[in-house]
């Protein structure tokens, strides 16, 4: 079973959201299985971590646009929640170039910021973008 399996839970009826959440999700599970290898590749972790950081800022745009175009009201809460994030991704990539190892302490926080930002902070917007025709 994957370290954090895709569920019904992670979907918001969103074809392109749930395609960029997916990804995200692979991904976490990519980190997961080398980081539980018995001797995880040092460049394949910074490969996956560079991956993360670089899609989800990408992702956020995403949302961060859509926020725009169609008047979302909480805009300002949820891409302070992005910037939350962002901050604290950078800061791990960071501190892993600067030689220190990734645990599974910050996996485990990666797998409950994505699950709690999906399914609660995120499924907030769906029947705002939806009223507006955006999806």
């Amino acid at each position: 079973m994957a370290f954090m399996p895709w569920t019904k839970e992670l979907e918001l009826g969103l074809a392109e959201i749930d395609r960029q959440h997916h990804w995200l999700v692979d991904q976490t599970n990519a980190l997961h299985d080398e980081l539980s290898a018995p001797a995880p590749s040092r460049d394949k972790v910074g490969q996956i971590l560079e991956g993360l950081v670089d899609y989800t800022h990408n992702h956020f745009i995403v949302e961060e646009v859509l926020f725009q175009q169609f008047g979302y009201p909480e805009t300002p809460a949820h891409k302070a929640e992005h910037d939350g994030f962002t901050g604290k991704a950078m800061d791990l990539l960071m501190r892993f170039e600067d030689g220190e190892e990734v645990t599974m302490e910050a996996l485990d926080f990666l797998k409950e910021w994505l699950v709690h930002h999906i399914c609660q902070v995120d499924r907030a917007y769906v029947p705002f973008l939806k009223s507006k025709g955006a999806l």
